[in-house]
């Protein structure tokens, strides 16, 4: 070990700040940061999951995209729509696993993508909104969202993705009155 032992993170087993961890992790052998890497990709299955889009993925964004497309749209397809409440949770694992997704690249197009995937398969699923105030509220925070970073893109993104955002909007057309 050739760092310097932090006392505090010990003792309230409490994470170090980034910038502590990176100068550390310079005094470290190529060696030492792979056991490391494979010991953080052991722990825990997110860890293994960024890491793997890290590796494998993350040269052909578009690819990583449509791979998360396709597995959202077998979500949907496998939604139990006999009762609300289990669509419900069925959307909620969705979301979770659409922003895991969002998180691990951290580029703003794949963000709005994805979600407008999203936005889209949720008003098409033939789920009724209308009669939850729950699932009206994951699709418009899930649309507030689409619209914030939307505004951070390249005219011509904003452009391409506003059309689509427009023609998910018209057909969700009547959901806020609905319910309020």
């Amino acid at each position: 070990m050739t760092g310097v032992v932090h006392k505090y993170s010990i003792a309230k087993l409490k994470a170090i700040v980034i910038s502590q961890l990176k100068q550390e992790m310079k005094n470290r052998s190529s060696n030492d940061l792979l056991d490391i890497c494979l010991r953080l990709a052991k722990f825990r299955k997110e860890n293994k999951e960024l890491l793997t889009y890290l590796l494998f993925e993350v040269h052909d964004e578009q690819s990583y995209i449509e791979a998360i497309k396709s597995e959202m749209d077998q979500q949907f397809n496998e939604i139990n729509q006999s009762n609300i409440y289990f669509a419900k949770k069925s959307i909620r694992k969705i979301v979770r696993a659409t922003n895991k997704y969002i998180r691990f690249s951290g580029i703003k197009q794949t963000e709005v993508e994805l979600l407008l995937h999203f936005c889209k398969r949720l008003v098409e699923s033939g789920i009724p909104l209308n009669n939850s105030l729950a699932l009206l509220n994951i699709y418009f925070r899930q649309m507030q969202k689409v619209k914030k970073v939307l505004h951070t893109l390249h005219e011509d993104l904003q452009y391409d993705y506003g059309e689509e955002l427009k023609n998910i909007e018209n057909l969700a057309q009547g959901l806020k009155n609905s319910i309020y």
